[in-house]
């Protein structure tokens, strides 16, 4: 049964372009929020990222559902009065011009607050409106590359790039929390709020593990698919080429694994194999015994024990299995080129159904 949307009657603002901030926006429109997506004349440039999605973007299927798109020509007086007519009506202000931009048009964002004072504005950069690097471009492989998440992606002999954009998207849900966070104060205080979000300062937190690593000694390496710190963790193929990922996260597991999967319980208590400490200091003796119990089985028999021994593993997918998953929720969303099947947005609410806006035109109401 589908209920009210928890924020209906909120309004938005969004003054953005490619991934994360339409992100955010996205969460907010599919939680009942009026999105009023400011593009200028030429569009958001993540319209022409790709043409996969019935010669739509799929970045921007993906991103912008039920929101609306205005075009305003900021440069113009004109487009800078209906933008603060706008914002004037707006509970909620997103923007990702470059650090300063906003500003420059006359939208400073404490000058906002001082008119409009329950007004949430979320401004989000690259590197921060201070420091040496706020005037740099900064999208989310640059992000990815100079945070150091590149570092310790990928396998030994180079980095890689993670193969989503993961800074972009997690920037966007940081800017959604810090948003929802402020409408909650709000509630209490009548005030509004200034947040201002940096791509680096969200993939630096997201890398305190890595970095607390490195300062205690202990410098993380590309590992591809295996873990730097648990073991066994990583690919083992079968005698039929089928892949498996597997996960041995404690002493308990690795005992049961050792007798149930490898068949031999001994290894189970070997002083060189019985705590998750010793395992990693021996990787490559562990990994060889792991290695060897899976080249004797093919994929059926393999996954069957795995199931009998409780362990955790998974299959190494691609695309076309993910295409076919037993797990993969999808919704259908109207666009200018006709329905689109994509995955379905993670929470589930129960007993409160919940249907999603079209994409919108450029310039253009929903269709």
């Amino acid at each position: 049964m589908e209920t009210a949307l928890p924020l209906a009657g909120l309004s938005v603002v969004a003054i953005e372009q490619a991934v994360a901030a339409p992100f955010c926006t996205s969460r907010l429109a599919d939680a009942g929020a009026l999105v009023v997506k400011i593009e200028r004349p030429e569009g958001d440039f993540a319209r022409g990222y790709d043409d996969v999605a019935n010669g739509l973007s799929s970045y921007f299927v993906w991103l912008n559902r039920g929101k609306t798109s205005v075009v305003l020509d900021l440069a113009t007086d004109e487009g800078k009065a209906e933008l603060a007519r706008r914002i004037a009506g707006a509970d909620v202000v997103v923007q990702n011009l470059k650090p300063g931009a906003f500003a420059r048009l006359g939208f400073a964002p404490e000058q906002l607050l001082a008119k409009h004072p329950r007004l949430i504005i979320c401004s989000i950069s690259g590197y921060g409106e201070t420091g040496p690097m706020a005037d740099r471009k900064a999208y989310d492989l640059l992000i990815q590359a100079e945070s150091g998440l590149s570092s310790i992606t990928g396998g030994p002999d180079m980095p890689a790039r993670v193969g989503i954009s993961l800074v972009d998207i997690a920037t966007g849900a940081t800017a959604q929390t810090a948003i929802l966070e402020a409408l909650l104060a709000r509630n209490s205080t009548g005030c509004g709020a200034d947040i201002r979000i940096s791509m680096f300062d969200v993939m630096a937190d997201w890398l305190t593990v890595p970095l607390l690593a490195h300062e205690g000694g202990k410098t993380p390496t590309r590992a591809g698919l295996s873990h730097p710190s648990i073991a066994p963790y990583g690919v083992f193929e079968t005698q039929d080429g089928g892949q498996w990922l597997v996960s041995i996260q404690s002493d308990r597991e690795w005992r049961r694994f050792a007798a149930d999967f490898i068949g031999d319980a001994r290894l189970g208590d070997h002083p060189d194999f019985k705590t998750n400490v010793v395992r990693v200091a021996n990787r490559k003796e562990t990994d060889a015994l792991v290695a060897a119990a899976f080249a004797g089985m093919t994929t059926s028999q393999a996954e069957a024990r795995l199931l009998a021994a409780d362990a955790a593993f998974a299959k190494v997918n691609d695309m076309a299995a993910l295409a076919k998953h037993a797990h993969l929720r999808r919704i259908t969303i109207d666009t200018p080129a006709g329905p689109i099947t994509m995955p379905a947005p993670a929470p589930i609410t129960v007993g409160s159904a919940r249907s999603y806006g079209p994409v919108p035109p450029l310039g253009g109401s929903p269709v």
